[in-house]
């Protein structure tokens, strides 16, 4: 937690909580969610719905994008690269007979 212990603070609430309390809450928060939706990785238009949605929740003039352009050009880049290469490395998988590939298309 903190160093200094001088210092007044509130007793009540989860920061107030020792180290070890707040990890034993949070490990019973990742667990109320059943495995097989923990992990947009898992679903991904369950993600993209989810995105969606945060994304409405903030008014268009506080938008990282639309407060600069080059963040999201680049963010965009970043995107096409990644997508790029994995679609590169499933196509050499498939054709080296590799079981592992994964279309994610």
């Amino acid at each position: 937690m903190t160093a200094n212990k001088n210092r007044k603070t509130s007793e009540r609430g989860f920061a107030a909580m020792d180290e070890e309390k707040q990890r034993e809450i949070a490990r019973k928060g990742g667990q109320s969610v059943a495995p097989e939706q923990r992990s947009f990785s898992k679903d991904p238009t369950l993600a993209s719905e989810a995105g969606r949605k945060g994304g409405q929740r903030v008014p268009p003039e506080q938008r990282s994008f639309s407060k600069d352009p080059a963040l999201a050009s680049e963010a965009g880049r970043k995107g096409g690269e990644i997508s790029s290469a994995r679609r590169t490395a499933s196509v050499e998988n498939k054709d080296r007979g590799d079981s592992r590939h994964v279309d994610k298309q």
